[in-house]
Formats: structure tokens, sequence, C-alpha cells
């Protein structure tokens, strides 16, 4: 909390704080956080929507699950979703204010983090921005068999098909390198 607090006093950029837990989200929120992400998607503790409808900060509802089986894939991570939405809603957490992540790397197998990328033109429908997280994730290790530090052509490549694909925000490590994926691939879309 002391280092939010100096950072958000020195810096003029959104502080953006990964947490499922309500009280943590509320010290940080107090501290100067100002967006909110949940990697459990209200569903450990439902509580966090308080804290950001009552501090009117953006929250980040992210799919994630104990394990990997599932029946029907896209299916079940939009319903689920779908639920945090409502979840978030039912607290008062402002729509304008709800972002989903479809948690890659998550409870969700290779096939299955490939698919999320194939498909994220599905999630538009839930009617929220997107954020796409695959920095340097296990995903682009297995596929090109590299340690995280040399997978920036994969994080690359993952972002700008993920923005043609209706990506909104992409959280990333190499922030040059993609600024300018981003704004090419913007330009092009």
């Amino acid at each position: 909390i002391p280092v939010l607090e100096r950072l958000s006093a020195e810096i003029s950029l959104p502080i953006s704080i990964d947490t499922y837990k309500s009280e943590v989200a509320r010290q940080a929120a107090e501290a100067g956080a100002t967006m909110l992400n949940d990697i459990w998607g209200l569903k450990k503790d439902p509580r966090l929507a308080d804290v950001s409808a009552e501090k009117g900060l953006p929250l980040i509802l992210m799919h994630n699950q104990q394990g990997t089986s599932y029946q029907q894939f896209i299916p079940e991570v939009m319903a689920s979703l779908k639920q945090s939405l409502k979840l978030a809603l039912d607290w008062g957490v402002a729509w304008e204010n709800l972002i989903i992540d479809p948690g890659i790397g998550f409870g969700k197998t290779l096939e299955h983090n490939l698919e999320i990328l194939r498909c994220m033109e599905e999630f538009k429908t839930l009617g929220r921005p997107i954020l796409l997280g695959t920095s340097r994730k296990s995903v682009i290790g297995r596929v090109l068999n590299l340690p995280p530090q040399e997978r920036i052509e994969g994080t690359a490549a993952t972002v700008a098909i993920g923005i043609a694909k209706g990506a909104d925000i992409v959280r990333v490590h190499d922030v040059a390198q993609m600024v300018r994926i981003c704004r090419m691939s913007d330009a092009i879309i």
C-alpha cells in the first residue's frame, strides 16, 4: 500500500490492481488504484464488485476455473463471463465500467487458449470491451518452444491477431514494441 500511495501521487497513469479479494481491492482503491482486475470474475469474493461500484472504478472480469474440463468450451466460457457480468451489475457496478477477459492461460489447455484467439470476435457479443493478456504466456512458449524472455514475436502475433478479432485492451510486458504492434493493427483494422 505505501508503494501504491507513492506511485499514485507521482504518476498520472492509471494503476490496475490484480486481486480477487475485496479487502485488498478496497485498500488499493483508497491508496490510489484506478482499476480493479479480478482473475476469478467475482466468483471467489463477489464483494469486490462493491468496491468497484462504490469507488466508480473500472472492473475487469476474467474467466477462470479449477481444472481444464469443459463440455462445450467457448459456450461455457461465455456463460461464465455472462454470470460475472450479472454479478457485477447486481452489486451496482456501472455497465460502462465493466471489461471482460477470456482468461488466456487460466483453467485452459494449449488448445483452449488457441481456440479463444481464433474465436475472439464471439466475445464481442457480450457488449463489453475485451482485454487480452497473452504476453509471454505458456501458450506461446509451448507453440514456439521458447522461454518467457524470448516470446516477444509470439506475443506480437497474438496481440495483432487479437486486435483483428476484437480485443480492445492488451496487457503486455514489452510495452514499447507492443505499442507499435497495436498502432499498426489499429490502423489496418
